[in-house]
């Protein structure tokens, strides 16, 4: 029994290096392509158009839920403290440095990261991977740094449209259900200064992006074993992807306030 489940340990930990050292080489391959950049142009604005303005309403509805949710869980300390002041400083803090990037990032992963784990896999399954290499076609080049460029641009924009709505959604449920103003809520934030704030989330944003296309575009590109191998290399992926998504933020988080500090 202990010698089962110290091979299927010894199993698991070799498979996870062997996945970190596939998505390094994934990585550093697309770099190649991007300084100087060489890719098809016309395949990144389609993913750009895919991954990004597609994602647009459910970011915007998860965001204004946040927003909403996290003022709500706020009102009994609030009616109990008077503490009306500080519901704005906050709220712009939790949402701009940490709850906007990561609740975001976590979504797009499920929505874009595992759709391109399957694409990917579905091409491999289908050996249109293997026509390309066939025809001299880097895969890389063709597929992988275009939607690598997509996910990246499209998650810092739509994160900056989540705060957005965010802080919207928290403006109006302050008004609704504590009675303060949104010119009370909007002067607590600014006498924050939350532009630090905001600078740390959209650096979160950029790994979690760089993090989404890396995981995503390595599992889909190692898909063996037909179908099943696709619901396999998806699973993995979106498992993969929180793993990294929690590991930048508290690496990012606790950088950022060392300095700070």
């Amino acid at each position: 029994m202990i010698r089962g489940l110290a091979a299927a340990v010894g199993r698991t930990g070799l498979s996870m290096l062997s996945s970190v050292g596939a998505m390094t080489l994934t990585f550093w391959r697309t770099q190649r392509f991007l300084f100087p950049p060489r890719f098809d142009r016309d395949e990144m604005w389609r993913q750009l158009y895919k991954v990004g303005v597609a994602s647009l309403p459910i970011v915007m509805m998860t965001a204004l839920l946040v927003g909403v949710i996290m003022v709500i869980q706020s009102v009994v300390y609030v009616n109990k403290t008077g503490a009306t002041s500080f519901v704005g400083s906050v709220a712009g803090v939790a949402v701009l440095s940490e709850l906007g990037p990561a609740l975001i990032g976590l979504m797009f992963s499920g929505r874009v990261g595992a759709n391109a784990t399957a694409e990917l896999g579905t091409m491999v399954v289908s050996e249109q991977v293997d026509a390309l290499r066939a025809l001299a076609i880097d895969p890389v080049k063709f597929i992988v740094v275009p939607r690598f460029i997509a996910i990246v641009v499209s998650l810092v924009m739509l994160t900056l449209v989540g705060d957005l709505f965010g802080l919207v959604g928290g403006v109006l449920t302050s008004q609704l259900m504590l009675h303060i103003e949104w010119w009370a809520f909007v002067k607590a934030m600014l006498e924050t200064g939350l532009l630090d704030d905001l600078v740390v989330g959209l650096i979160k944003a950029v790994c979690f992006g760089t993090v989404i296309s890396t995981v995503s575009t390595t599992y889909g590109l190692n898909v063996t074993g037909g179908a099943k191998g696709v619901g396999k290399a998806v699973n993995g992926c979106v498992v993969a992807t929180a793993l990294g998504i929690f590991t930048f933020d508290y690496v990012i988080t606790y950088l950022w306030y060392l300095w700070e500090g």
